[in-house]
Order: structure tokens, then sequence, then C-alpha cells
């Protein structure tokens, strides 16, 4: 049976038959740079990826067969594309998790303070994928977690969840992933799309009381100061997350409280079905390798962020940029050519 052991001195070169010129920190460093040029290139493609949809299904609808054979080898390319940049993902998830990419074992999640997790309602009814997510949170080591669906799914279920997630349920340690970890008490907060509607109609009444109802003259714009007094006097400021996880079909908030974002970090998980420890860890590091900066201006507070990015990644970059800008003049004035004839 292979175990982890002899998958490490697989990679190592310690095998007594086999013999490799490279150590798991080497595959380590090369797959990081691989993945983050990935990432990258699919920036690029989203970035146009609007524009040449709509080209694409217009040459599709056309009758020239020119343009509907570009239309199937460029729907093709990005195809492969993705299944490719998933099957990387999936792969990194998994050295992840066996603990291959060392570069993850020194996660500092003291920066995490406090973490939320937006759920779409539909998927937030598999209640046994919501329970493995919070058992990975809690072995990882998170003590505070926000659970958001739009339609309160998860707050309909909170009795079950919060007895499976309380004190006397997590033991001291358990094994994860083959290590042993210490597990903490979980605090959990149940939000949804009512809640923010509740807040803000509570908020403006507020607001409206304490500045015109009592016959005042001059009426002066509302400031974020006084927007969120409003909101902790009713109590709905809440606490802002740290790290924001979306998980579902969609690259949206779904409605989470505005007011709680203002210097969250969102990350795009993918759909609930398709989670994985992997990918939670790696989120949770890329955001603590963050570096934040605080200023301030006279809009008060913002935050600057400063990503470290390889050099090739760069260049990778502004040529594929470049490369997309050229390909897409060249295409628009073929496409007024034909039109125009």
């Amino acid at each position: 049976m292979l175990t982890m052991v002899s998958v490490r001195n697989f990679l190592s070169g310690s095998h007594s038959k086999l013999k490799f010129a490279f150590s798991p920190k080497i595959l380590d460093l090369d797959l990081l740079n691989v993945i983050m040029v990935l990432h990258q290139i699919q920036s690029v493609i989203l970035k146009y990826g609007n524009e040449t949809q709509e080209l694409l299904k217009w040459a599709s609808r056309s009758g020239n067969l020119g343009l509907r054979v570009l239309w199937l080898i460029l729907h093709f390319a990005v195809t492969i594309w993705y299944f490719l940049l998933g099957v990387v993902q999936s792969f990194e998830s998994f050295l992840i998790a066996c603990d291959i990419l060392t570069k993850y074992e020194a996660l500092d999640i003291s920066k995490v303070r406090y973490l939320a997790m937006v759920i779409d309602s539909e998927e937030a009814q598999e209640l046994s994928k919501v329970f493995e997510l919070l058992q990975w949170v809690a072995d990882i080591g998170v003590k505070s977690v926000c659970l958001y669906d739009p339609e309160g799914v998860l707050k309909k279920n909170k009795e079950p969840i919060t007895q499976r997630f309380s004190s006397a349920n997590l033991s001291e340690e358990a094994a994860v992933n083959g290590r042993l970890v210490t597990r903490r008490n979980l605090t959990l907060e149940f939000v949804s799309f009512e809640d923010g509607k509740e807040a803000v109609a509570k908020a403006a009444n507020y607001l409206f009381v304490k500045h015109y109802a009592n016959g005042t003259k001059e009426k002066s714009d509302f400031t974020e100061p006084q927007m969120a007094e409003a909101l902790g006097a009713i109590g709905s400021g809440g606490a802002e997350p740290d790290l924001l996880l979306i998980y579902g079909p969609t690259r949206c908030h779904l409605g989470f409280p505005a007011w709680r974002l203002r210097y969250t970090e969102i990350v795009h998980m993918g759909p609930l079905k398709s989670m994985s420890y992997g990918s939670l860890v790696k989120a949770i590091f890329k955001y603590t390798m963050v570096h934040q900066n605080y200023v301030t201006s006279s809009c008060g507070t913002s935050m600057m962020r400063k990503i470290d990015l390889t050099d090739a990644a760069s260049i990778v970059c502004i040529l594929l940029r470049m490369f997309f800008f050229d390909c897409r003049t060249k295409v628009k004035r073929y496409l007024l050519a034909c039109m125009s004839n």
C-alpha cells in the first residue's frame, strides 16, 4: 500500500531504486510559480471574456463558414484551457492535503480573526457538506465563523449545526490528513439576506429620527461614520470579516451585508460540491501572506494591498494582454470588412 512516507521518499529521491534530481521544496516552488502564471492568464481571459463571447455569438449566428470554424476553434481552446486549469488546481489541492507542499505548513491562522463563508442557498441544503466544511475550518484553527446564505437555510438549521460544533463535541486533539491538530471552540454567526434588509430599514429610521424629525433646517448628507454609528446603535454593525469565502456557482457575495466588507478579502471557491481541504488551506494561506497597509485620506481609512509576483508571471501577463488586444483588433477589422462586403 502506498503511504505518505513512501510518497515523501519517492519525491525526495531517497528511494532505493529510483533517484531524482529535485526535492519537495523545488517542486513546491516550481508548482507555485506555474499556478501563479495560470491564474494571471485566467484573469486576462476573464477580462476580455464578455466582449469576446458576444463577438463569437454573432459569428455563430452568421452564415459565414469561416467565422463558424473560428468560433468552434476558440470555444474548444477555452474549454481545454479551463479543463487543464481545473486539473492543475485539483492536483495542487491534493498535494496540499498530503503535506507534500511544505510551504503551506507555516500557516499563521492568527491573521484570520473572523472568517465569513457565503454559501448558495440551494447548496446549503446539503448539511453534510456544510458540516464537513466547518470541520475543516475548526481543524485549521479558525475561532470565529460567519455563515451566510440568501434564503436563510443555514439559519433555520442553526440548532443542529451549533450542537455539532459546540465545545462539548469538539475533542481536544484529532487526526487530520495524517497529522495531529488541536481544536478550539468554534463561534458561529448565522446571517441571511433578510437580516441585511431589516438592518438597513432600522438604520434609516434611526438617522431620520436623530437628524430630521427634530425640525432641523439644515439637511446634510450622511457620512460613513454616521451610518456606522446608526448600525451600531441598532445592534446590526457586526464584526468585519478578514476573509470571505464564496461557495456557489456565481462570483458574487449574494447580498452579504456590504457595510461589513470594507476591508474584507473576497475569494470565490467554486461550488460547494467540489470543495476540498487543500483549496481551503490555500485560500487562507494566500490571505495571510498578503501585506496590508492602511492609509488615511479625506474619504476615511482605506487599505492598500501589495502582492509580490514573480517577474516571469508579470512578463507573461503583459505579453498576453498585448496578444489579446492585437487579436481582438484584427478580428474586429475582419468582421467589419465582412459586413461591408
